[in-house]
Protein backbone atom coordinates (compact mmCIF):
# COMPACT_ATOMS: atom_id res chain seq x y z
CA UNK A 1 0.00 0.00 0.00
CA UNK A 2 1.04 3.60 -1.04
CA UNK A 3 0.44 7.18 0.16
CA UNK A 4 1.29 10.00 -1.61
CA UNK A 5 3.59 11.23 0.37
CA UNK A 6 6.06 9.96 2.84
CA UNK A 7 9.01 10.58 5.04
CA UNK A 8 12.54 8.61 4.22
CA UNK A 9 16.07 8.60 5.51
CA UNK A 10 18.15 8.81 2.42
CA UNK A 11 21.28 6.37 2.19
CA UNK A 12 23.05 6.87 -0.86
CA UNK A 13 22.83 8.10 -4.23
CA UNK A 14 22.06 6.37 -7.62
CA UNK A 15 24.30 6.36 -11.04
CA UNK A 16 21.90 9.56 -11.56
CA UNK A 17 22.46 11.68 -9.19
CA UNK A 18 18.91 11.18 -7.35
CA UNK A 19 19.08 9.85 -3.43
CA UNK A 20 18.04 6.33 -2.43
CA UNK A 21 15.87 5.73 0.18
CA UNK A 22 13.28 2.90 1.22
CA UNK A 23 9.41 3.72 1.85
CA UNK A 24 7.55 2.59 5.00
CA UNK A 25 6.33 -0.19 2.54
CA UNK A 26 10.44 -1.65 1.61
CA UNK A 27 10.67 -0.43 -1.70
CA UNK A 28 12.93 1.67 -3.17
CA UNK A 29 12.85 5.16 -3.65
CA UNK A 30 14.64 7.23 -5.97
CA UNK A 31 14.80 11.30 -4.90
CA UNK A 32 16.42 13.56 -6.93
CA UNK A 33 18.34 16.95 -5.17
CA UNK A 34 18.56 14.53 -1.84
CA UNK A 35 21.72 13.66 -0.07
CA UNK A 36 23.10 10.52 2.01
CA UNK A 37 22.00 11.43 5.87
CA UNK A 38 18.67 13.59 4.92
CA UNK A 39 16.08 13.39 6.69
CA UNK A 40 13.20 14.43 3.82
CA UNK A 41 9.70 14.99 3.54
CA UNK A 42 8.52 13.38 -0.23
CA UNK A 43 5.55 13.22 -2.42
CA UNK A 44 5.43 10.02 -4.68
CA UNK A 45 5.53 10.85 -8.85
CA UNK A 46 5.51 7.23 -9.85
CA UNK A 47 4.87 4.31 -8.49
CA UNK A 48 5.94 0.68 -9.79
CA UNK A 49 5.59 -2.85 -7.74
CA UNK A 50 9.46 -2.59 -6.72
CA UNK A 51 10.19 0.89 -6.48
CA UNK A 52 9.33 4.56 -7.07
CA UNK A 53 10.22 8.15 -7.74
CA UNK A 54 9.40 10.63 -6.06
CA UNK A 55 10.17 14.71 -5.50
CA UNK A 56 11.30 16.47 -2.56
CA UNK A 57 8.63 18.35 -0.49
CA UNK A 58 11.07 19.78 2.46
CA UNK A 59 14.22 18.55 4.46
CA UNK A 60 13.29 17.57 8.09
CA UNK A 61 16.73 17.38 8.89
CA UNK A 62 19.85 18.04 6.15
CA UNK A 63 22.57 15.23 6.12
CA UNK A 64 26.09 15.61 6.72
CA UNK A 65 27.27 16.42 3.27
CA UNK A 66 24.18 18.90 2.48
CA UNK A 67 25.09 22.53 1.48
CA UNK A 68 22.92 25.13 -0.30
CA UNK A 69 23.08 25.09 -4.15
CA UNK A 70 24.84 27.57 -5.37
CA UNK A 71 22.37 28.38 -8.71
CA UNK A 72 18.79 29.89 -8.14
CA UNK A 73 17.49 27.69 -11.00
CA UNK A 74 18.66 24.09 -9.55
CA UNK A 75 15.42 23.25 -7.93
CA UNK A 76 13.18 23.58 -10.76
CA UNK A 77 16.43 23.08 -13.91
CA UNK A 78 17.18 19.57 -14.29
CA UNK A 79 20.73 20.44 -15.89
CA UNK A 80 22.91 19.66 -12.52
CA UNK A 81 22.12 16.89 -10.41
CA UNK A 82 24.75 17.18 -7.70
CA UNK A 83 24.97 21.21 -6.55
CA UNK A 84 23.61 20.36 -3.16
CA UNK A 85 27.30 18.30 -2.59
CA UNK A 86 30.29 19.26 -1.75
CA UNK A 87 32.68 19.17 -4.84
CA UNK A 88 34.96 16.11 -2.98
CA UNK A 89 31.77 14.65 -2.57
CA UNK A 90 30.81 15.05 -5.91
CA UNK A 91 33.77 12.93 -7.26
CA UNK A 92 33.62 10.43 -4.94
CA UNK A 93 30.29 9.61 -5.28
CA UNK A 94 30.96 9.38 -9.01
CA UNK A 95 33.82 6.85 -8.43
CA UNK A 96 30.81 4.78 -6.40
CA UNK A 97 29.05 5.18 -10.03
CA UNK A 98 31.78 3.35 -11.49
CA UNK A 99 32.10 0.31 -9.08
CA UNK A 100 28.66 0.24 -8.93
CA UNK A 101 28.21 -0.12 -12.67
CA UNK A 102 31.17 -2.54 -12.93
CA UNK A 103 29.82 -5.59 -10.40
CA UNK A 104 26.39 -4.97 -10.28
CA UNK A 105 25.55 -4.62 -14.66
CA UNK A 106 28.99 -5.61 -15.65
CA UNK A 107 29.39 -8.70 -13.09
CA UNK A 108 33.33 -8.40 -12.72
CA UNK A 109 33.39 -8.79 -8.83
CA UNK A 110 34.77 -6.40 -6.16
CA UNK A 111 36.16 -3.27 -7.66
CA UNK A 112 37.43 -0.49 -5.05
CA UNK A 113 35.77 2.79 -6.27
CA UNK A 114 37.96 4.47 -8.62
CA UNK A 115 39.80 8.15 -7.56
CA UNK A 116 38.08 10.66 -9.80
CA UNK A 117 40.31 13.04 -11.31
CA UNK A 118 38.76 16.55 -10.03
CA UNK A 119 38.11 18.97 -12.97
CA UNK A 120 40.47 22.61 -12.59
CA UNK A 121 37.16 24.87 -12.51
CA UNK A 122 34.29 23.58 -11.10
CA UNK A 123 32.37 26.62 -12.48
CA UNK A 124 32.43 28.59 -15.32
CA UNK A 125 34.05 25.63 -17.33
CA UNK A 126 31.81 24.79 -20.14
CA UNK A 127 32.99 26.79 -23.65
CA UNK A 128 29.84 25.15 -25.25
CA UNK A 129 26.54 25.08 -24.22
CA UNK A 130 23.08 24.16 -25.58
CA UNK A 131 19.87 25.73 -25.25
CA UNK A 132 15.94 24.84 -25.68
CA UNK A 133 13.82 27.71 -27.39
CA UNK A 134 9.62 27.04 -27.65
CA UNK A 135 7.76 29.25 -29.09
CA UNK A 136 4.22 29.39 -27.17
CA UNK A 137 0.79 30.58 -27.84
CA UNK A 138 0.32 33.93 -27.60
CA UNK A 139 3.78 34.96 -29.18
CA UNK A 140 5.01 33.93 -25.85
CA UNK A 141 8.81 32.61 -26.46
CA UNK A 142 10.50 30.22 -23.81
CA UNK A 143 14.21 29.59 -23.70
CA UNK A 144 16.91 27.67 -21.42
CA UNK A 145 17.31 24.38 -20.17
CA UNK A 146 14.60 21.14 -19.81
CA UNK A 147 12.96 21.23 -16.37
CA UNK A 148 13.74 18.88 -13.46
CA UNK A 149 11.50 15.30 -13.90
CA UNK A 150 9.32 17.64 -16.63
CA UNK A 151 11.82 17.41 -20.04
CA UNK A 152 8.78 18.37 -22.27
CA UNK A 153 8.74 21.59 -20.00
CA UNK A 154 11.71 24.71 -20.18
CA UNK A 155 13.10 26.74 -17.72
CA UNK A 156 13.46 29.95 -18.74
CA UNK A 157 17.06 31.16 -18.14
CA UNK A 158 18.93 34.68 -18.53
CA UNK A 159 22.13 34.70 -17.24
CA UNK A 160 22.40 32.50 -13.83
CA UNK A 161 23.35 29.69 -14.57
CA UNK A 162 26.90 28.86 -13.39
CA UNK A 163 28.81 26.31 -15.62
CA UNK A 164 29.23 27.92 -18.91
CA UNK A 165 32.34 30.02 -19.32
CA UNK A 166 31.64 33.85 -19.01
CA UNK A 167 31.81 35.13 -22.35
CA UNK A 168 29.02 32.68 -23.15
CA UNK A 169 26.94 34.15 -20.78
CA UNK A 170 27.35 37.45 -21.56
CA UNK A 171 26.28 36.56 -25.51
CA UNK A 172 23.09 34.21 -24.33
CA UNK A 173 21.70 37.22 -22.28
CA UNK A 174 22.67 39.60 -25.08
CA UNK A 175 21.48 36.94 -28.41
CA UNK A 176 17.85 37.36 -25.74
CA UNK A 177 17.69 40.83 -26.18
CA UNK A 178 18.81 40.60 -30.19
CA UNK A 179 16.27 38.09 -31.38
CA UNK A 180 13.49 40.20 -31.32
CA UNK A 181 9.99 40.06 -30.45
CA UNK A 182 8.78 36.28 -30.92
CA UNK A 183 12.08 35.23 -31.46
CA UNK A 184 11.40 36.48 -34.87
CA UNK A 185 15.57 36.86 -36.38
CA UNK A 186 15.66 33.10 -35.53
CA UNK A 187 14.18 30.43 -38.31
CA UNK A 188 10.24 29.87 -37.70
CA UNK A 189 9.03 26.71 -35.75
CA UNK A 190 7.77 25.52 -32.36
CA UNK A 191 11.35 24.36 -30.88
CA UNK A 192 14.85 25.14 -31.96
CA UNK A 193 18.05 24.13 -29.95
CA UNK A 194 20.58 27.05 -29.68
CA UNK A 195 24.18 25.99 -28.97
CA UNK A 196 26.83 28.49 -28.43
CA UNK A 197 30.29 27.98 -28.47
CA UNK A 198 33.90 29.29 -27.44
CA UNK A 199 36.23 28.88 -30.36
CA UNK A 200 39.37 30.79 -28.96
CA UNK A 201 38.06 34.24 -27.53
CA UNK A 202 35.41 34.17 -30.41
CA UNK A 203 31.42 33.09 -29.75
CA UNK A 204 29.93 31.05 -32.32
CA UNK A 205 25.94 30.21 -32.67
CA UNK A 206 24.66 26.57 -33.95
CA UNK A 207 20.97 26.71 -34.55
CA UNK A 208 19.24 23.56 -35.13
CA UNK A 209 15.73 23.95 -36.51
CA UNK A 210 13.59 25.62 -38.85
CA UNK A 211 13.22 26.01 -42.10
CA UNK A 212 16.14 25.87 -45.11
CA UNK A 213 16.10 29.21 -46.44
CA UNK A 214 16.59 31.30 -43.04
CA UNK A 215 18.35 34.37 -43.38
CA UNK A 216 21.09 34.59 -39.95
CA UNK A 217 22.17 38.48 -41.13
CA UNK A 218 19.26 40.56 -39.42
CA UNK A 219 20.08 38.68 -36.23
CA UNK A 220 23.68 38.85 -36.29
CA UNK A 221 23.45 42.64 -37.13
CA UNK A 222 21.25 42.62 -34.12
CA UNK A 223 24.08 40.48 -32.38
CA UNK A 224 27.36 41.64 -33.39
CA UNK A 225 28.96 39.47 -30.60
CA UNK A 226 28.34 36.08 -32.71
CA UNK A 227 31.32 35.54 -34.85
CA UNK A 228 29.59 33.58 -36.67
CA UNK A 229 25.94 31.52 -37.28
CA UNK A 230 25.47 28.05 -38.33
CA UNK A 231 22.20 26.04 -39.24
CA UNK A 232 21.31 22.87 -39.17
CA UNK A 233 17.57 22.81 -40.09
CA UNK A 234 16.47 18.91 -39.03
CA UNK A 235 18.47 17.25 -36.50
CA UNK A 236 20.27 14.91 -39.26
CA UNK A 237 21.06 17.31 -41.51
CA UNK A 238 23.73 18.83 -42.64
CA UNK A 239 25.01 22.30 -40.89
CA UNK A 240 25.78 25.28 -43.67
CA UNK A 241 27.59 28.30 -42.10
CA UNK A 242 25.61 31.53 -42.90
CA UNK A 243 27.39 34.15 -41.44
CA UNK A 244 31.08 34.25 -40.09
CA UNK A 245 34.50 34.42 -40.93
CA UNK A 246 37.27 31.80 -40.56
CA UNK A 247 37.30 31.27 -37.26
CA UNK A 248 34.13 29.52 -37.91
CA UNK A 249 34.93 27.16 -41.33
CA UNK A 250 38.10 25.95 -39.77
CA UNK A 251 36.23 24.42 -36.81
CA UNK A 252 33.19 23.32 -38.43
CA UNK A 253 29.87 22.93 -36.19
CA UNK A 254 31.51 21.96 -33.01
CA UNK A 255 34.46 19.58 -32.03
CA UNK A 256 35.64 21.32 -28.92
CA UNK A 257 35.56 19.68 -25.71
CA UNK A 258 33.38 21.26 -23.00
CA UNK A 259 35.36 21.33 -20.37
CA UNK A 260 39.31 21.58 -21.93
CA UNK A 261 41.27 21.74 -19.08
CA UNK A 262 39.65 18.51 -17.69
CA UNK A 263 39.88 17.05 -21.20
CA UNK A 264 43.66 17.53 -21.87
CA UNK A 265 43.71 15.16 -17.94
CA UNK A 266 41.73 12.70 -19.61
CA UNK A 267 43.55 13.03 -23.13
CA UNK A 268 47.01 12.71 -21.18
CA UNK A 269 46.45 9.87 -19.59
CA UNK A 270 44.82 7.81 -22.01
CA UNK A 271 47.75 8.37 -24.16
CA UNK A 272 50.14 7.33 -21.56
CA UNK A 273 48.29 3.84 -21.39
CA UNK A 274 48.21 3.84 -25.23
CA UNK A 275 51.74 4.17 -25.27
CA UNK A 276 52.84 1.89 -21.76
CA UNK A 277 55.29 -1.03 -22.17
CA UNK A 278 53.54 -3.25 -23.73
CA UNK A 279 53.87 -7.22 -22.15
CA UNK A 280 57.09 -9.51 -22.93
CA UNK A 281 55.02 -11.26 -25.50
CA UNK A 282 54.11 -8.64 -27.36
CA UNK A 283 57.39 -7.11 -27.22
CA UNK A 284 59.00 -10.22 -28.89
CA UNK A 285 56.54 -10.05 -31.43
CA UNK A 286 57.36 -6.39 -32.25
CA UNK A 287 60.88 -7.24 -32.48
CA UNK A 288 59.73 -8.87 -36.22
CA UNK A 289 56.95 -5.64 -36.84
CA UNK A 290 58.58 -2.76 -35.78
CA UNK A 291 56.14 -0.05 -36.50
CA UNK A 292 53.29 -1.29 -33.97
CA UNK A 293 49.38 -0.57 -35.38
CA UNK A 294 46.74 0.99 -33.65
CA UNK A 295 42.93 1.43 -34.98
CA UNK A 296 41.41 5.12 -32.89
CA UNK A 297 37.65 4.09 -33.32
CA UNK A 298 35.05 6.95 -33.18
CA UNK A 299 38.40 9.08 -33.46
CA UNK A 300 36.71 12.39 -33.97
CA UNK A 301 39.08 14.85 -35.08
CA UNK A 302 41.65 12.17 -34.49
CA UNK A 303 43.77 13.62 -31.30
CA UNK A 304 44.78 10.21 -29.95
CA UNK A 305 45.19 8.92 -33.76
CA UNK A 306 47.41 12.17 -34.20
CA UNK A 307 49.33 11.63 -30.95
CA UNK A 308 50.77 7.88 -31.63
CA UNK A 309 51.33 8.74 -35.03
CA UNK A 310 53.67 11.41 -33.67
CA UNK A 311 55.49 8.59 -31.75
CA UNK A 312 55.91 6.33 -34.97
CA UNK A 313 52.99 4.06 -34.96
CA UNK A 314 50.62 3.10 -37.94
CA UNK A 315 47.31 3.97 -37.19
CA UNK A 316 44.17 4.09 -38.55
CA UNK A 317 40.91 5.92 -37.69
CA UNK A 318 37.27 5.81 -37.85
CA UNK A 319 34.96 8.36 -38.14
CA UNK A 320 31.44 8.52 -39.47
CA UNK A 321 30.74 12.39 -39.38
CA UNK A 322 32.41 14.40 -42.67
CA UNK A 323 33.00 17.49 -40.79
CA UNK A 324 35.25 15.66 -38.24
CA UNK A 325 36.50 13.46 -41.00
CA UNK A 326 37.53 16.75 -42.38
CA UNK A 327 38.75 18.14 -39.47
CA UNK A 328 41.08 14.38 -38.87
CA UNK A 329 42.24 14.35 -42.28
CA UNK A 330 43.40 18.12 -42.44
CA UNK A 331 47.60 17.89 -42.01
CA UNK A 332 47.21 14.58 -40.64
CA UNK A 333 50.74 13.55 -39.83
CA UNK A 334 52.63 10.46 -41.55
CA UNK A 335 51.03 7.32 -40.04
CA UNK A 336 47.78 8.56 -39.51
CA UNK A 337 44.79 7.76 -41.94
CA UNK A 338 40.95 7.96 -41.16
CA UNK A 339 38.19 5.97 -42.86
CA UNK A 340 34.92 7.71 -43.06
CA UNK A 341 32.33 4.96 -42.45
CA UNK A 342 30.55 3.41 -38.96
CA UNK A 343 32.90 1.52 -36.51
CA UNK A 344 30.42 -1.46 -36.72
CA UNK A 345 30.90 -1.42 -40.54
CA UNK A 346 34.71 -0.61 -40.95
CA UNK A 347 36.66 -1.91 -38.30
CA UNK A 348 36.45 -5.67 -38.51
CA UNK A 349 39.10 -4.80 -42.20
CA UNK A 350 41.23 -3.00 -39.96
CA UNK A 351 41.92 -6.10 -37.46
CA UNK A 352 44.61 -7.61 -36.55
CA UNK A 353 45.95 -4.49 -34.45
CA UNK A 354 48.39 -3.92 -31.55
CA UNK A 355 46.45 -1.30 -29.75
CA UNK A 356 42.74 -0.34 -30.51
CA UNK A 357 41.28 2.56 -28.89
CA UNK A 358 37.56 3.23 -28.36
CA UNK A 359 35.60 6.69 -27.65
CA UNK A 360 31.82 5.65 -28.28
CA UNK A 361 28.75 7.32 -27.76
CA UNK A 362 27.08 7.17 -24.62
CA UNK A 363 25.66 3.87 -26.26
CA UNK A 364 28.61 2.38 -25.75
CA UNK A 365 29.86 -0.39 -28.49
CA UNK A 366 27.08 -2.18 -28.92
CA UNK A 367 26.88 -6.03 -30.26
CA UNK A 368 28.28 -5.40 -33.22
CA UNK A 369 30.90 -4.11 -32.27
CA UNK A 370 32.07 -6.26 -29.67
CA UNK A 371 31.63 -9.24 -32.07
CA UNK A 372 33.80 -7.88 -34.20
CA UNK A 373 36.98 -7.40 -31.61
CA UNK A 374 35.80 -10.55 -29.91
CA UNK A 375 36.93 -12.33 -33.24
CA UNK A 376 40.08 -10.34 -33.90
CA UNK A 377 41.48 -9.18 -30.15
CA UNK A 378 43.68 -6.72 -30.47
CA UNK A 379 46.61 -7.13 -28.14
CA UNK A 380 45.81 -4.00 -25.71
CA UNK A 381 42.23 -2.19 -25.60
CA UNK A 382 41.83 1.21 -24.28
CA UNK A 383 38.09 2.31 -23.62
CA UNK A 384 37.03 6.08 -22.58
CA UNK A 385 33.48 5.91 -21.51
CA UNK A 386 31.41 8.97 -20.84
CA UNK A 387 28.36 6.20 -19.14
CA UNK A 388 29.19 3.64 -16.87
CA UNK A 389 26.56 1.28 -17.50
CA UNK A 390 27.42 0.75 -21.17
CA UNK A 391 31.27 0.39 -20.62
CA UNK A 392 29.80 -2.57 -17.60
CA UNK A 393 28.21 -4.03 -20.42
CA UNK A 394 30.66 -3.99 -22.86
CA UNK A 395 32.91 -4.87 -20.67
CA UNK A 396 31.27 -8.39 -19.47
CA UNK A 397 30.46 -9.21 -23.04
CA UNK A 398 34.43 -9.12 -23.15
CA UNK A 399 35.02 -10.86 -20.14
CA UNK A 400 36.58 -14.15 -22.10
CA UNK A 401 38.54 -12.57 -24.25
CA UNK A 402 40.24 -9.59 -21.66
CA UNK A 403 41.63 -9.06 -18.62
CA UNK A 404 40.90 -5.23 -16.82
CA UNK A 405 43.68 -3.99 -15.73
CA UNK A 406 43.36 -0.55 -14.70
CA UNK A 407 40.71 2.20 -14.03
CA UNK A 408 40.91 5.80 -14.36
CA UNK A 409 37.95 7.99 -13.98
CA UNK A 410 37.95 11.72 -14.94
CA UNK A 411 35.13 14.89 -13.71
CA UNK A 412 34.83 17.09 -17.04
CA UNK A 413 31.01 17.94 -16.38
CA UNK A 414 31.20 19.29 -12.24
CA UNK A 415 28.05 19.45 -10.34
CA UNK A 416 26.35 17.12 -12.89
CA UNK A 417 26.48 13.11 -12.81
CA UNK A 418 28.62 12.44 -15.64
CA UNK A 419 31.87 10.58 -15.08
CA UNK A 420 34.22 9.82 -17.84
CA UNK A 421 35.84 6.70 -17.18
CA UNK A 422 38.99 4.39 -19.28
CA UNK A 423 39.28 0.83 -19.16
CA UNK A 424 42.36 -0.51 -20.21
CA UNK A 425 41.99 -4.06 -21.44
CA UNK A 426 44.71 -7.01 -22.33
CA UNK A 427 44.27 -9.48 -23.79
CA UNK A 428 44.28 -12.89 -22.60
CA UNK A 429 46.67 -15.38 -23.61
CA UNK A 430 45.23 -18.02 -26.05
CA UNK A 431 42.43 -15.67 -26.94
CA UNK A 432 41.44 -15.53 -30.94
Amino acid sequence: MTTDSAEVMVRGLAAGGSGVAELPDGRVVFVPRTAPGDHARIRIEKSKPRWAVGALERIIEAGPDRVVAPCPLYDRCGGCQLQHLPYERQIEWKGRFVADALQRIGGLGEIPPPDVVASPRTLHYRNRVTFTLRRLPGGRVVAGFHALARPAHVVEVHGECLLPREPLVAVWTRLRRGWGPGADRLPAGGRLRLTLRLVGEAVVLQVVGGPQEWDARPLVEAVPELAAVWHQPAERSEPGLLVGGDVAEAHGPAFEQANPEAAEDLRAYVLSRALAERDPAVETEAVARPTPTAVDAYCGVGEYGRALAGHGWSVRGIEVDRWAVAAARDGAPDGFDVVAGRVEDELQATLPTDLLVVNPPRTGLGVAVVEVVRAAPPRRLVYVSCDPGTLARDLAALSDEYDLVELGCFDLFPQTAHVETVATLHARAGAP
